[in-house]
């Protein structure tokens, strides 16, 4: 009688053995996922910094330069009103750039939709598995 109750307790505790070795392996493989969401979105953020840090100092360099040569060819006659122009198309330019970027950190897509995918993924299927049990 003693082996008939040890039965279903070995069963028991085989199969929250294989329950918690599951859950341990889905917990890896997703936190392996965002690990690698991480370090992706890490590493575009360092390339898209450095290009947009190299293209601002050229850019820079060039208005500097045009506006010089447009203040010098008009130095005689129209310099205030240049100098005023120029200063008007950059700040206009300023805040529009500036309300892009505000538009573009408003839309960018989430940090970690994949892995955020794959837990509702996970979550539906052992919603079904529950209910399939429970009915």
């Amino acid at each position: 009688m003693a082996e008939d109750t040890s039965a279903p307790r070995s069963g028991l505790f085989e199969s929250l053995r294989n329950l918690a070795t599951g859950l341990v392996a889905i917990a890896h493989t997703r936190l392996e996922l965002i690990s690698t969401d991480v370090e992706v979105a890490f590493a575009q953020l360092v390339k898209l910094l450095m290009w947009m840090l190299v293209a601002l100092f050229c850019l820079g360099l060039a208005v500097l330069l045009l506006v010089l040569l447009v203040v010098a060819a008009f130095w005689d006659s129209y310099r205030m009103l240049v100098l005023l122009g120029l200063a008007g198309f950059f700040l206009f330019a300023g805040g529009g750039m500036i309300a892009y970027a505000v538009h573009k950190l408003k839309t960018h897509p989430r940090l970690f939709a994949a892995s955020l995918g794959e837990l509702r993924k996970d979550y539906q299927q052992l919603e079904k598995k529950h209910e399939q049990k429970n009915a």
